[in-house]
């Protein structure tokens, strides 16, 4: 198995995977509340089969603990957004920000909005790195390390604003989030995002092709795929591409589309970073 096929599974799991969490969150907002929290709660035993194959593949350097590794990883990541889309584990404020308030004050009430969804990001991110540091196989290890800070980059850029905001697919119960955004021409952080993570696949693909075995080969294909979505995902937010359409056919519709959002509209700022 090479390392293209490594990329391209990478590249179809993350569309799928992404589709599919949608199309779940879609499928209990349409139903309410007690939907999502069915819906969160039902899903708990994936929770535990992506911290079991974390934990098994530790040990495994072949190519198939490599990819199970992978596969916990995501899993694990995958239940943390389903528990933060479906509103189960966001953050206290759950109410859209006033008008004309302060900079500090619209940054706690930010941190407010999801701060329960970090903490335990945070949380599982320690005990992934408490068990994975120093074994055989840490490529689960850095895909959520890889996962958790571009995420948190993306979450960073909205809150200085950005060109692109997409709320289409977020659910109602998340419909204050887009009063937390802003939209500008630039911010100073961006061009700081996307060049550390051009750099760090510079360096995974340095490892790569290094490699001293096709089970370290995959592991390293995996990471850059993963940073070079994560990449992708940062220049679609000032980018006038419809990447949206990649998951837009697979959602039923319904009241939890974008039209929902249109009394929530993103802050307007006519200001511009470096």
């Amino acid at each position: 198995m090479t390392p293209w096929v490594a990329v391209l599974v990478a590249f179809f799991v993350w569309w799928f995977a992404t589709g599919f969490i949608l199309m779940v969150v879609r499928h209990a907002d349409l139903h309410g509340p007690w939907m999502c929290r069915a819906v969160t709660l039902g899903s708990l035993p994936l929770l535990i089969a992506g911290f079991w194959g974390y934990a098994f593949a530790l040990t495994d350097t072949s190519i198939y603990g490599i990819y199970l590794a992978f596969f916990s990883a995501l899993v694990v990541w995958g239940w943390v957004e389903l528990a933060f889309l479906t509103g189960i584990i966001a953050g206290p404020i759950q109410k859209p920000l006033p008008e004309g308030v302060g900079e500090l004050e619209r940054f706690l009430r930010a941190w407010g909005t999801v701060a329960f969804h970090e903490m335990l990001l945070v949380g599982i991110l320690i005990v992934l790195i408490f068990l994975g540091w120093g074994t055989d196989n840490m490529f689960g290890m850095w895909i959520f390390i890889v996962l958790y800070a571009a995420r948190l980059s993306a979450k960073l850029n909205l809150y200085f604003g950005v060109p692109k905001v997409n709320i289409e697919f977020l659910p109602t119960m998340l419909c204050h989030l887009p009063s937390h955004f802003r939209r500008r021409a630039m911010n100073w952080f961006f061009p700081i995002s996307v060049s550390v993570l051009t750099f760090v696949i510079a360096c995974w693909l340095q490892r790569l092709q290094a490699a001293a075995s096709p089970a370290d080969a995959i592991g390293f294909a995996l990471l850059t795929a993963i940073t070079a979505l994560a990449l992708f995902e940062h220049w679609m937010m000032v980018l006038p591409l419809p990447d949206e359409r990649l998951w837009r056919w697979m959602l039923p519709t319904g009241p939890s589309t974008s039209k929902t959002y249109t009394s929530l509209p993103t802050r307007q700022e006519d200001a511009h970073g470096l």
